[in-house]
């Protein structure tokens, strides 16, 4: 592969990488290149972000690379972030939602594993409406942030605590997830009824 096709393939890993990051021996093994190479286009590549200009970058934290978000773009994300949701959940960020409420606290790897499929974006949409949050770091390779719900999940869902989660113990652990994802399904349908209910 050419030089061009490396550095595209690099941006990509970073991207999926999401939050815990890649380094650069994991990047030469999957490339199959040598690891110095390998820094260098890292190097050249944070260097090219910069000059042009990009919404992205690419930070070194603790050995492992990064793509994140500019600081000086900050305020623009909070506004987006306290923007007035529109919509509802999709099937991907429910399903995502409902590990999350009763497995927390839990790692992305552990969600992708229960899903099987990569949770990367349903993950941030969570974020971003405020549903989860970090409530810390796992005691493993890597320390992977651990995602559990938030105050806002309570409102969301019109729950007055966790403890009010519909009840799964009932079911096989194969159905789990689509019965926990069927059971938020009817408390949110349930949630909104009430609100439309209020504003008739």
């Amino acid at each position: 592969m050419n030089y061009q096709q490396l550095k595209s393939i690099i941006e990509g890993l970073l991207f999926v990488s999401g939050d815990e990051g890649i380094d650069a021996k994991q990047i030469a093994e999957v490339t199959e290149q040598d690891i110095n190479v390998i820094t260098d286009i890292v190097q050249d590549m944070k260097t090219d972000f910069a000059k042009e200009q990009r919404g992205m970058q690419i930070i070194e934290i603790a050995g492992a690379f990064q793509l994140t978000t500019l600081p000086a773009h900050a305020p623009y994300f909070e506004r987006l972030a306290f923007q007035p949701q529109r919509g509802t959940l999709s099937q991907a960020s429910l399903e995502t939602l409902a590990i999350v409420a009763y497995k927390q606290p839990i790692t992305r790897v552990e969600i992708e594993e229960i899903r099987g499929v990569k949770s990367d974006r349903a993950l941030q949409t969570l974020n971003a409406k405020d549903l989860i949050h970090e409530v810390g770091r796992a005691e493993a390779v890597g320390r992977p942030i651990l995602y559990g719900t938030t105050k806002s999940f309570l409102d969301y869902f019109g729950l007055p605590s966790l403890s009010e989660l519909p009840e799964t113990a009932a079911f096989d652990n194969d159905h789990d997830l689509e019965e926990e994802t069927r059971m938020l399904f009817d408390r949110l349908d349930t949630r909104q009824l009430t609100i439309d209910d209020v504003d008739k």
